[in-house]
């Protein structure tokens, strides 16, 4: 079955010490850091996709455009939900979102590249020499 518009997904996590901005260096307060809410919202995508890509692929991010309007607090749940809207050949969009246990706290678009994981890590690799 392949990726196609429409797929949805979410994620979720409780905010603690480890993923506040002080912690990750985003800040120096202890909320949830922005860096934290994008990788809910990748791990989000990723849940969509996946599992519709064939055998020996997967996907990476390669572009990431949100805001982060609302700060969550050390203990709160926070959650983000994707939403497949295009499918351009190997280049998948999706809008993506996220909440925290009193309201919405960012929102975006992400695009995933499909890859096949042994090429691309040969590739990376390859910058070794």
């Amino acid at each position: 079955m392949p990726v196609e518009v429409g797929l949805r997904s979410r994620a979720e996590t409780v905010v603690n010490e480890r993923n506040t901005a002080s912690a990750v260096g985003s800040g120096l307060v202890p909320v949830f850091s922005t860096p934290s809410m994008i990788a809910l919202m990748e791990n989000a995508a990723v849940r969509a996709v996946q599992p519709r890509l064939a055998a020996g692929e997967s996907s990476v991010g390669i572009a990431m455009n949100i805001t982060h309007d609302a700060p969550t607090p050390v203990g709160m749940r926070a959650w983000a939900e994707a939403k497949v809207t295009a499918v351009e050949g190997r280049r998948i969009t999706l809008e993506v979102a996220a909440w925290d246990e009193k309201g919405p706290i960012g929102k975006g678009v992400h695009q995933r590249y499909i890859i096949k994981p042994d090429q691309f890590v040969a590739k990376a690799n390859a910058k070794l020499g």
